[in-house]
């Protein structure tokens, strides 16, 4: 068969158009966007407060040691620190998890990690200790 040239671009242009319509309906489906925080607006209004706690940290050199043993995350700290820590699974935010930070009579606190999706987790860590608070971020390979 020997189509010519006005066949050929009706052709071309009515599969561009199918694979227009086609993602126009895959993005429709899709469940969300693909946002790391849903509440990112809130994060912004309080972005120099959240600066000021990470500067803190460095000025103070109050940073804390992160340690993976075969089942359990050590962190470290430098005085008594009281706050929360969080677990961040970037690739699945169903297993994020927030945690009381208590630290020990050694200012350790202990973060079982035996039963947890093993890959790239990211640990917030915000506290207070003598009246100054503190933020802390890290990216841990579990």
């Amino acid at each position: 068969m020997n189509w010519n040239w006005g066949t050929k671009l009706v052709i071309g242009m009515a599969i561009f158009m199918t694979f227009i319509i086609v993602l126009g309906i895959k993005m429709i489906r899709s469940k969300s966007d693909a946002l790391v925080d849903n509440d990112y607006y809130e994060k912004g209004i309080h972005y120099n407060e959240d600066y000021l706690k990470k500067e803190n940290v460095k000025k103070e050199h109050a940073e804390p040691v992160v340690e993976l043993t075969t089942d359990t995350l050590v962190l470290s700290f430098k005085q008594a620190a009281a706050g929360e820590v969080q677990l961040i699974r970037t690739a699945d935010k169903k297993l994020d998890q927030r945690l009381e930070l208590k630290t020990d009579s050694r200012n350790q606190f202990h973060i079982p990690v035996g039963q947890k999706a093993g890959g790239l987790w990211k640990l917030k860590m915000e506290w207070k200790n003598d009246g100054k608070s503190y933020l802390y971020e890290k990216e841990v390979m579990l």
